[in-house]
């Protein structure tokens, strides 16, 4: 999967910088967004997510699915 250009040092990323790295669609990231299941604020119509919260939200996201892969196991 090749990443576009995203500039993850900026403090802010909007939508298409999280598509742009997720490599998924608008609908996917503003549904996530609007559910409050990614932390962010909305500037009039933009949202916008901490750089920060992004990385402990894909960080936790990763934990949860090593977490269920391993539960998953017999032994």
């Amino acid at each position: 999967m090749e990443h576009l250009n995203v500039d993850l040092d900026k403090e802010w990323l909007s939508v298409a910088d999280i598509c742009g790295y997720m490599d998924v669609s608008e609908f996917v990231v503003t549904s996530l967004l609007r559910s409050g299941g990614l932390p962010a604020v909305k500037f009039g119509r933009e949202w916008r997510v901490a750089r920060r919260d992004f990385e402990d939200w894909i960080n936790a996201q990763r934990f949860e699915a090593m977490t269920r892969k391993t539960l998953g196991r017999t032994s």
